[in-house]
């Protein structure tokens, strides 16, 4: 509207107005002057000012705090008597209470329905709406507030954000309830112009905050991406843990994390291996355990459904994520979880899904010790960002350790071929056709070792039963070959000491590679002066255990480091894997030039196995 519009619009209301026909046209004059010049003037100059106060909220505030301050600035302006701000939750389809000025939290109602309430309207509708007799109002839910607060009128206002910072297109996310305790109030046109235009303005601080949001979470990955192109451009190759242990500290200001672990998930959805875990020694899942997804309903409902989206008092099911918000109370966490969420002071559970192809195959869990709420779309992605990151990173790591691993037999195939090739110059084949019998049977073995090595690019092979003592003795005869046809004849190898059977439970092409590099660090370990590698398996209690000692002395100060696995030789992260992964434990003892290393694995059934 210009000036002379609103100039006529007063004239001629003056002019038809009864009261005013006796009045002199100068007094009019003055009249219409005073209103523009004055009531005007101050009323545009409060509006500005209010809409000044809005914008200049800080938007690195959290969202809630952001709410609430805008609501006190629009109660102020208004003369509302208190306020309530809700936001849609497309998860339970339901309007979810985000804040409240001058109205205690409780008294407000946690989750109305989309349909047939108010501030539902209001979003679907995209409009201010008056109620100028909430007793009346059938659409008015809360009617614990009207005889609590003496509320009696209401004007909802929408809440929106611009489009072009919102993935799916909406731009109506909730609605703000003003109240007054005024009954069969009047709501002029201009009263609702008025607080509709404050709400347009808190969206631009929202708006301003998720800008800020997604700059920080697009440096977050930036630091992210860079971190793992540092530790792939390192000549040690990638390990997981410590890949962990310098991407943690990016997430604190999204999540305060107490601990993190990374799942892989089979084919069929029914199982789950933790594949890595940070720190190590702070969480309840073991490091290479496969845990059946039937028995852990927070798994179950992530990666199978069985329960409707929407926001539990305990626990929250989003199409990206499950969050337990409570731990100690929800119903989906195991006795075994409550009960390290209690020691550990646990206090929210996020579980994330990683696709491929629209299907589950990595699990992320978060413990944190913050009570969260929910998480924004922003933050999901961050954490699955960082998630496909560690995938990429996992897949990495085996490869290195499966080219670690491809010397052993690659050095016995060409170390036997070479004998084979010797024996086959003799005179009288006759003589040597065992001989030459039992090195093409190494050939083929290793052979095939190195075709299951390039193969078996996803997994270590399935579990059997297998002998322990009788794996040991025949990839000690192997290093035994490999040392002969290396040419260190100052190593001593006397026959093992084996009890047999030792029977335990694991994959065969896992269990031979644990001994390989277990023989191939002891055979290094020994100095040119001379010295020896001898080979014990035994029994002790339900464990199975492989003794390997060697003449050759860790340092003193690398002692502690190598028992707690902190270690920079792939081999040796290798043989620490495996054993926690098959629920065994790892001892090494140091003397007088001697090193003992021991790993022990439980028994099977049947051999003294507990359980």
């Amino acid at each position: 509207m210009s000036q002379q519009d609103i100039d006529h619009s007063i004239q001629e209301f003056f002019s038809e107005h009864p009261t005013f026909l006796s009045v002199p046209k100068e007094d009019l004059d003055d009249l219409v002057l005073w209103i523009k010049e004055v009531c005007l003037y101050t009323g545009l100059q409060r509006i500005i000012e209010e809409v000044d106060a809005i914008m200049g909220i800080d938007p690195t505030l959290d969202e809630k705090a952001i709410l609430e301050k805008a609501a006190d600035r629009i109660i102020e302006s208004l003369g509302a008597d208190g306020a309530s701000i809700r936001m849609i939750d497309p998860v339970s389809q339901s309007m979810v209470f985000r804040g409240s000025c001058k109205i205690p939290p409780s008294e407000l109602i946690p989750y109305i329905p989309i349909e047939d309430s108010v501030s539902g309207q209001v979003v679907r509708e995209n409009r201010a709406i008056t109620v100028s007799s909430l007793a009346s109002d059938e659409r008015f839910k809360n009617r614990d507030i009207i005889l609590k607060q003496g509320f009696h009128s209401l004007l909802a206002v929408p809440l929106r954000i611009p489009r072009l910072l919102l993935p799916r297109g909406e731009e109506v996310v909730g609605s703000i309830q003003i109240f007054f305790r005024e009954d069969n109030k009047r709501f002029a046109p201009f009263h609702v112009l008025h607080a509709d235009l404050l709400a347009r303005r808190l969206s631009f601080v929202l708006a301003k905050r998720r800008i800020l949001i997604l700059e920080r979470i697009n440096a977050c990955k930036e630091r992210i991406a860079s971190a793992i192109f540092e530790k792939l451009s390192n000549k040690e190759g990638i390990k997981l843990k410590n890949l962990f242990v310098s991407l943690v500290p990016m997430l604190e200001e999204y999540l305060h994390i107490k601990s993190w672990s990374l799942f892989s998930i089979s084919k069929d959805l029914q199982f789950i291996r933790l594949e890595a875990a940070y720190p190590i020694d702070a969480t309840y899942h073991k490091i290479g355990y496969t845990y059946t997804v039937g028995n852990h309903p927070y798994f179950r409902i992530v990666l199978t459904g069985g329960e409707p989206y929407g926001d539990m008092p305990f626990h929250r099911i989003d199409p990206a994520y499950l969050l337990i918000k409570d731990p100690l109370r929800s119903e989906l966490v195991t006795p075994g979880i409550r009960e390290f969420a209690e020691k550990a002071g646990i206090h929210s559970i996020l579980v994330v899904p990683l696709k491929v192809a629209g299907i589950p195959r990595y699990l992320m869990v978060f413990a944190a010790t913050e009570q969260k709420e929910s998480f924004s779309l922003e933050e999901i992605e961050l954490l699955t960002f960082l998630g496909k990151e560690i995938m990429k990173a996992s897949r990495l790591e085996f490869l290195d350790d499966l080219l670690h691993d491809f010397k052993n037999p690659a050095i016995a195939i060409a170390g036997f071929a070479s004998r084979a090739k010797k024996v086959l110059q003799s005179e009288n084949l006759e003589d040597v056709r065992k001989k030459l019998n039992d090195y093409l049977d190494i050939i083929i073995r290793e052979t095939g070792r190195l075709q299951d090595l390039a193969i078996t690019f996803g997994a270590e092979g399935r579990e059997e039963l297998l002998d322990l003592a009788a794996i040991a003795r025949e990839r000690f005869m192997m290093n035994e070959m490999a040392i002969q046809a290396s040419g260190k004849s100052f190593i001593q190898l006397p026959y093992p000491e084996c009890q047999d059977p030792l029977t335990v439970y694991c994959p065969r092409f896992a269990l031979e590679r644990v001994i390989d590099n277990l023989l191939s660090n002891a055979t290094k370990a020994v100095p040119e002066t001379g010295g020896i590698i001898a080979m014990k398996c035994y029994r002790e209690g339900n464990m199975a255990c492989l003794s390997l000692r060697n003449t050759g002395e860790i340092p003193a100060d690398k002692i502690e480091e190598v028992r707690a696995g902190n270690v920079k030789g792939r081999g040796l992260n290798i043989i620490y894997r495996f054993v926690q992964a098959n629920h065994g434990k790892v001892d090494i003892h140091c003397g007088e030039n001697e090193t003992v290393f021991v790993i022990k694995l439980p028994l099977s059934a049947g051999e003294g196995r507990q359980g």
